[in-house]
């Protein structure tokens, strides 16, 4: 097979380009994200209780649900959060069961439960992890909140018309209410009471079917359509009528408002009231697709907005992508560039760049079976790319040598490229299998670690296999065409690049190999130390163990969690506090960025909402900071934050303050304690 290719003229270009063509064909389909998709397989059963306790949810809402999925075949771990209004269960399913058949027998055993209270509000039950998140954008204006809940629904629908954005949700707003106001005065002077005017309300405002009129020439459909949306319409709903034909109306004895159900969830962005809408993903879209996408929107509308109105990109999170995608392409035009002038010292021209050549062909063609197999391109694959970077341009360097060496024999060039190939093949092979005894056995890895990790040795191997196709089919071909019209003519710098190299070879190589031989048991005692001593730092703790290594992201969070009960001024007052530190420390860091770029690029105010806490309410509050990107900034994220610390103090009345950087990829919480037992 080796002689056959090397020596048919067109055979191995044709290999080459096929391989060449499919990878960039390929390369469109490739999804670009942060990390393998690594999420847990849990189903959520969230069950809404209003006004009931966290005790009275634990009775009522997790013992039940948590007694009907026991019964699941499929099911490993359930937990459920008895939090104030609201019992959130998630199930998780067994490994290697299928997803589809999980979330239908959680759907049936809820649906069974027939005990429930009649004041619960309906189940509602999803599959966590189906979407990621890609970036948000933050609208800001002089308009009312209402019209500015009105704008951002707009802006939702026209993101969601184009092809590449699929996920957008708007955050920043509870539900919309219109309330009522009855002056007391009011219902005594006409002998009403607040039930009485409620039921008028019920019964006037309502948008219902009424049947049908069947008529000799057709039938129609009757409803009754009166649902009053706005103050105004309320305004004229009849509460009293009597006899003389006098009437009192909903306007006469009552203050109508149009307003949101709890003020506590709201948005500040940069210190204005803003709407958020929320951009993610599906697992099958792409992160940088929808970023440009994105993008391209935000600048047509700041083009056609109104005066006021600004549109801001945060927790950009693809971002990430960017850099470390941009970084890989440097890094590998880098190497790239490097073995070939390397090659170029010690061979001909030709001969360095077909040797070079191999480097995007097994890259190409890697990436047209990591398209097939449905992998993306991410950190945990790009690391996988710069692991084969190395291995495979050793595998071209050593067939590459050891052909010029047969060719310095004497040999024609098509043997010494057959002969040359041959004689290492079992080296290569050996080496190859090497790798993949190495790094195979990561690719069974259980959890969500070994669903990240697992994708690094199959990217190594696929990128490897191809390489040996082209070093071995590809590469004799090209050799023995760049070798066949002999050495040539050496110039000055080659013939004194050889002599200095043979020098050192036998000079100093020699000599230093010669006395290891002489002295080959205190060598090898050498040796076995150097291995101890590594071993020790080990196990010593000096060299830390870690799943996976920090990322250096652009967004870090201060999460406040106050007593309950708390107002929102008081919350406020606290976050303002925090937000001032942070603008000194802005104040501290911004002259050390380049160019004097600003450190904190927006501050995202999210009131009613802390992860940590697991509770919602006016007591609780997230500030999200977007900062110079990590290729951009001066100064790590760990001194930043410990600075945005000191700079707030001690904080009173706070339970918890936490100042941290979003967690990405299947890393959490170092020490997760759970505590169990029968009495609360």
């Amino acid at each position: 097979m080796i002689r056959f290719f090397a020596n048919h003229p067109t055979g191995a270009n044709l290999l080459m380009l096929l391989l060449l063509l499919i990878g960039v064909v390929s390369l469109p389909t490739l999804k670009r994200e942060t990390f393998p998709d690594f999420t847990p397989q849990e189903v959520e059963v969230r069950v809404p209780y209003p006004g009931a306790g966290s005790e009275d949810v634990e009775e009522v809402i997790c013992q039940r649900v948590e007694d009907a999925l026991d019964g699941i075949a499929e099911v490993e771990e359930v937990r459920c959060e008895a939090m104030e209004g609201v019992g959130v269960i998630v199930a998780k399913m067994r490994e290697g069961e299928r997803m589809a058949r999980f979330l239908d027998d959680v759907r049936t055993e809820v649906d069974a439960i027939d005990d429930f209270p009649d004041t619960l509000e309906l189940p509602v039950i999803r599959q966590l992890g189906r979407s990621d998140q890609v970036v948000s954008i933050a609208v800001t204006g002089p308009m009312s909140v209402s019209d500015l809940k009105t704008w951002a629904e707009q802006l939702k629908r026209r993101l969601q018309r184009l092809d590449a954005v699929s996920q957008v949700s708007i955050e920043g707003f509870s539900d919309r209410q219109l309330r009522v106001h009855v002056s007391s005065r009011a219902l005594l002077q006409y002998g009403l009471s607040v039930s009485d005017v409620a039921d008028a309300i019920s019964r006037q405002s309502i948008d219902l079917p009424s049947g049908t009129v069947n008529t000799r020439d057709r039938e129609l459909l009757v409803r009754f359509t009166d649902l009053r949306r706005t103050p105004r319409e309320l305004e004229e709903l009849l509460i009293v009528s009597g006899e003389s034909g006098a009437e009192v109306r909903l306007g006469d004895i009552a203050t109508i408002e149009d307003r949101f159900e709890l003020d506590e969830e709201m948005t500040r962005f940069n210190g204005a009231r803003a709407a958020v809408l929320q951009v993610s993903k599906t697992k099958e879209e792409d992160t940088l697709t929808v970023m440009e996408a994105v993008e391209a929107f935000v600048a047509a509308e700041r083009a056609t907005a109104p005066p006021g109105v600004r549109f801001e990109l945060t927790q950009d999170v693809s971002s990430i992508v960017r850099d470390r995608l941009q970084m890989l392409l440097r890094n590998g035009a880098q190497g790239l560039i490097l073995v070939f002038l390397t090659m170029w010292l010690f061979f001909r021209f030709r001969f360095a760049f077909w040797v070079a050549a191999g480097l995007p062909v097994s890259f190409l063609g890697g990436l047209f079976l990591m398209s097939m197999i449905g992998y993306s391109i991410n950190m945990i694959t790009m690391v996988a790319l710069l692991i084969a970077l190395g291995l495979l341009m050793d595998d071209a360097i050593v067939i590459s040598e050891n052909i010029a060496s047969h060719l310095q024999r004497g040999k024609r060039a098509l043997d010494a490229a057959v002969d040359g190939t041959r004689e290492v093949l079992p080296g290569v092979l050996s080496s190859f299998l090497t790798t993949v005894a190495v790094f195979g056995p990561l690719a069974f890895l259980a959890g969500d670690m070994g669903k990240v990790l697992k994708v690094l040795p199959v990217v190594l191997i696929l990128v490897l296999a191809i390489s040996l196709v082209e070093a071995f089919l590809i590469l004799p071909h090209h050799l023995a065409s760049a070798l066949s019209g002999g050495h040539g003519r050496e110039g000055r710098f080659r013939s004194r690049f050889d002599a200095a190299i043979d020098g050192i070879r036998e000079r100093v190589v020699g000599t230093l190999v010669d006395r290891f031989i002489r002295w080959r048991y205190l060598f090898t005692g050498c040796v076995i130390a150097l291995f101890l001593a590594t071993m020790g730092v080990v196990a010593g703790g000096y060299v830390k163990f870690r799943a996976f290594p920090d990322i250096e992201g652009d967004v870090i969070e201060a999460r406040i969690l106050l007593p309950q009960g708390t107002p929102l001024w008081l919350t406020e007052s606290v976050v303002d506090r925090v937000v001032d530190a942070l603008g000194r420390v802005d104040a501290e860091y911004t002259p050390l960025q380049p160019d004097g770029k600003p450190l904190v690029r927006n501050v995202n105010v999210r009131f009613g909402k802390n992860i940590d806490a697991h509770e919602s309410g006016a007591h609780v509050a997230t500030i999200s900071v977007d900062l110079l990107t990590a290729e951009e900034r001066r100064g790590d994220l760990d001194t930043i934050i410990n600075r945005w610390r000191e700079e707030t103090g001690e904080v009173p009345d706070v339970i918890d303050l936490n100042f941290s950087e979003p967690t990405f990829g299947p890393a959490g919480r170092p020490i997760d304690i759970r505590l169990s037992g029968e009495d609360i």
